[in-house]
C-alpha cells in the first residue's frame, strides 16, 4: 500500500501563523497532479509540535477529504504520551485516515521495553495500519532492529519510516522484519543507498519541493532503471543538503514561499530561514528549475 515518494507536507501559514487552509488544498492538488504516490500531514515537517489538537485534527480531516482517496494519506499521530498518541490515531482513523505515521516518545526517553509497550497499546486501541517512525536526531530515542522485529509481529503495524542516518539499519530492519514489512527512507540524502538495501519509498521533505522529480526517482528504482534514479538522485542532492541546513522546516517552507505557493508563515520557537542562507537556497532552486 505504501510505496514510492511520500510528500512529509509542510502546513502553509499566513504571516500571523493562522493556517492557509487554501494553500493547503492547492499543494495537495500539485502533489496528486505531479504523481506523489502518498501525503503525510502532521509529522514534523507539518510542525505538529507546535499547533494545538483541533488545529492538529483539522488538518489531517482537511487533507483527508481534499486527497478524496487519490493517494494514501498517512497521518500524523504520535506523541510522547501514549494516551495522546492514541487519541489522535482514533480521530485520524475516524477521519479517514489510510495509515498512521508514529514518531517514537521524545523527550522522555522510554527503554525498548517502554517503546515496544506503548507501540503495542495504540495498535490494539485503534484498528488502522500503522507505520513507526525512529528519529533520534529528533527525539534522543533510538529504536532498535530488535524492537522493530517485535512490533512487525503485530497485524496492524506495517512498516517504519527509518531516520536514524546509519543506512546499515535498514538491512538490520529487515533481517529482523517479515518479507512484506515496509521501509521507508526518512533521510533524503540516503534514500537511494536505502532503496538498494530493501526499502520501497521515502517520507520525503524534498518532495514538497520537487515533487515530480522525487516520484519519477523513486519509481525508476523501483521499476529496476538504477541508473536514471542515480541520474535524477545527483540532481536532488544539492537540494537535499539545503533543506536541512538549518532546523527543517524553516528552509523548506521558505523554498515554497520563493516559488510562490505559500505564505511565509511558521511558528515560534521556529523562524523563517535566516537571511544568510536564503540566496544559496534560491540559487539552487534557480539551478533546478523550481523558480524562474
Amino acid at each position: 500500500m505504501l510505496a514510492g515518494s511520500i510528500v512529509a507536507l509542510v502546513t502553509p501559514m499566513r504571516r500571523s501563523g493562522e493556517i492557509d487552509w487554501t494553500a493547503l488544498d492547492r499543494l495537495i492538488d500539485w502533489h496528486i497532479e505531479s504523481g506523489t504516490h502518498g501525503i503525510v500531514p502532521m509529522g514534523t515537517t507539518g510542525e505538529s509540535a507546535t499547533l494545538d489538537v483541533d488545529e492538529h485534527i483539522k488538518v489531517i480531516e482537511r487533507t483527508v477529504a481534499r486527497v478524496a482517496k487519490r493517494v494514501p494519506v498517512i497521518a500524523g499521530t504520535g506523541a510522547n504520551a501514549t494516551a495522546e498518541a492514541i487519541e489522535w490515531t482514533l480521530a485520524a482513523a475516524r477521519a479517514g485516515a489510510d495509515a498512521c505515521l508514529l514518531v517514537t516518545p521524545y523527550y522522555n526517553k522510554p527503554t525498548q521495553e517502554g517503546l515496544y509497550q506503548h507501540y503495542k497499546a495504540i495498535a490494539a486501541a485503534v484498528d488502522i495500519p500503522q507505520v513507526l517512525y525512529n528519529v533520534p536526531g529528533r527525539t534522543a530515542c533510538d529504536m532498535k532492529a530488535e524492537t522493530v522485529g517485535r512490533l512487525a509481529a503485530i497485524d496492524n503495524i506495517i512498516g517504519i519510516k527509518e531516520a536514524c542516518g546509519d543506512i546499515g539499519r535498514v538491512t538490520e530492519i529487515r533481517a529482523c522484519c517479515p518479507a512484506d514489512f515496509i521501509v521507508l527512507s526518512g533521510e533524503d540524502a540516503q534514500t537511494l543507498d536505502m532503496l538498494k538495501l530493501g526499502a520501497v519509498g521515502t517520507i520525503s521533505v524534498t518532495a514538497n519541493v520537487l515533487p515530480r522529480e522525487m516520484a519519477e526517482f523513486v519509481s525508476a528504482y523501483l521499476e529496476g532503471d538504477e541508473a536514471r534514479a542515480r541520474s535524477i538522485d545527483a540532481r536532488l542532492q544539492p537540494i537535499h543538503q539545503i533543506l536541512f541546513v538549518e532546523t527543517s522546516p524553516q528552509p523548506v517552507k521558505w523554498a515554497l514561499h520563493l516559488m510562490g505557493r505559500i505564505d511565509t508563515g511558521i511558528r515560534l520557537p521556529l523562524l523563517p530561514m535566516s537571511q544568510i542562507h536564503r540566496p544559496e537556497l534560491e540559487r539552487r532552486l534557480r539551478a533546478v528549475g523550481a523558480i524562474k
